[in-house]
């Protein structure tokens, strides 16, 4: 099978879990509305073959499920994200092997690296069809409009390329675009981003920032790119570690850049440092529209496509999007790598309905006194992704960080906010955060729902209730006597709470 979208386009038709829709569409809002329906079911991947103003198909929510993330990333489970997650928590922290096992596990880690070195192809399907100078017109690609108060179409999974001009280092990102006219583009990104970086080293220079926005990737690409682990590996290399093959590479026609050889769609084009345009608004993550902000402006001067392409696109706003079901697979991949940074860290998890980022429930073995707020404060820091988390919730190693039931108990009953919850004020903060009193600047909550251990408290601990064995074991045995063995008992849906208990 092809790794190219379309080659995971025809997986997800195999397993019956993608809809053609041959009806009459419109980008501007109604291709976002029935994508967001579908994605509220669990529905799902959407391809609309007849979009209103275009001649290219538009496919969506093709990420809308965990499951089908899995399957984008040659997996079959949730489960074995956490194994590609210590192979790269050993890449990041390499120690030398005690044993001939670890020496031998090792090894393969980095037989996979090796495996997962870029190709190059040079006649790629990308740059089937070559469009230049006054043939080049973005209004004829299916972009879409998501929120009646959006400010206009926009590129929403493109994979956008820059370069370190002083070490030649690509950076590959997925940054919001925004349609300005038939050949310019604004990209909304933070200045804490490498392509924001990249621009501000070719204005120290006085050049411009050669940039590729890569359109209809192998999806897991995309979850390359939108993993920001501190490993000292291109996107690339991280890539063909998540597929296990390395990315096949195709130089620009017009850029000193490289891009996926089969991207459906490739622009190609320039920033001149300074030039900027307002931006926004659009809706977000957050659940509401962003503000205006005046950002780069991409001059385009090429488009190259395959033969017959497929638009590939998705949008932000309140969860369950396809952003925070990619947050959910990163979750898992994370977790190996947290262990590694804060070693009491047991398990952790991001709610999707807390935005996958904004508050945190992590479980800790707990030894000492005073452990679980060193443990809150050692995850803030733990990785780059983790700075942006407002509430830090630590429990006990027993309790299931996934099951709100148990989180909830865990605070109810194990919590006195005078002692334990602690806040710290005026930290660096997501700018997109409207709750905070002043933008960039924030506050974050530690909650404390361990088991409280001398000095911590200065009574005895309550002993939790628990059966006797001895009855339970009985009870077991009995089970068919009591004539309970042939009962059809449903279970307590463990998504009441909207969360995904497993």
């Amino acid at each position: 099978m092809a790794r190219d979208l379309r080659g995971f386009i025809k997986i997800l038709e195999e397993k019956g879990q993608l809809q053609r829709i041959s009806a009459l569409v419109d980008p501007d809002l109604e291709i976002a509305e029935i994508a967001n329906r579908m994605l509220q079911k669990g529905g799902p991947g959407l391809l609309f073959e007849n979009v209103k103003g275009a001649s290219f198909p538009v496919t969506v929510n093709l990420l809308g499920t965990v499951e089908r993330i899995c399957w984008a990333m040659n997996m079959q489970h949730p489960e074995e994200l956490e194994v590609l997650g210590k192979k790269l928590a050993m890449l990041q922290q390499p120690k030398p092997p005690k044993k001939i096992g670890q020496a031998v596990e090792f090894g393969k880690v980095l037989f996979d690296v090796l495996k997962a070195k870029p190709g190059r192809d040079f006649f790629p399907a990308c740059q089937q069809v070559v469009l230049q100078g006054d043939d080049l017109d973005l209004n004829k690609l299916p972009l879409i409009r998501p929120y009646p108060g959006d400010a206009g179409k926009i590129i929403t999974l493109g994979l956008v390329i820059t370069r370190d001009c002083e070490t030649g280092t690509p950076n590959v990102g997925v940054y919001r675009l925004q349609l300005q006219s038939k050949n310019t583009m604004t990209v909304h990104w933070l200045s804490v981003r490498g392509g924001a970086r990249h621009l501000r080293k070719a204005a120290e220079r006085g050049q411009k920032l050669e940039v590729a926005i890569a359109l209809g990737v192998d999806p897991l690409i995309i979850m390359a790119a939108a993993t920001p682990i501190p490993v000292d590996l291109s996107e690339w290399l991280f890539a063909g570690l998540y597929g296990g093959s390395g990315v096949q590479l195709a130089k620009c026609k017009t850029l000193n850049l490289e891009v996926p050889a089969d991207s459906e769609f490739v622009l190609e084009g320039t920033i001149t440092p300074g030039e900027e345009l307002p931006d926004g608004p659009f809706g977000d993550h957050m659940g509401y529209y962003g503000g205006v902000e005046d950002s780069p402006l991409i001059r385009f001067h090429c488009l190259t496509h395959r033969k017959a392409p497929i638009y590939l696109t998705t949008f932000s706003g309140r969860p369950p999007k396809e952003e925070a079901m990619m947050a959910i697979a990163l979750n898992r991949i994370y977790t190996p790598i947290l262990r590694q940074q804060v070693s009491e860290i047991v398990d952790f998890f991001l709610p999707m309905e807390a935005l996958s980022y904004k508050a945190a429930i992590i479980s800790i073995d707990k030894a000492y006194p005073g452990q679980a707020r060193r443990a809150a404060l050692a995850f803030w820091s733990a990785l780059p992704q983790f700075t942006y988390t407002k509430f830090v919730i630590v429990v006990d190693k027993d309790i299931n960080v996934r099951d709100p039931r148990q989180v909830v108990w865990a605070i109810t009953s194990k919590v006195d906010p005078t002692r334990d919850v602690f806040i710290l004020p005026n930290t660096p903060f997501d700018s997109l955060d409207f709750a905070s009193e002043k933008i960039g600047l924030g506050g974050r909550m530690g909650i404390d729902a361990t088991t409280k251990i001398p000095p911590e408290t200065e009574h005895e601990w309550g002993e939790a209730l628990e059966s006797d064995p001895e009855v339970a074991a009985m009870v077991d045995r009995r089970w068919v006597e009591y004539g309970l063995a042939d009962l059809q008992l449903g279970e307590v849906d463990p998504n009441l709470f909207g969360y995904d208990v497993r």
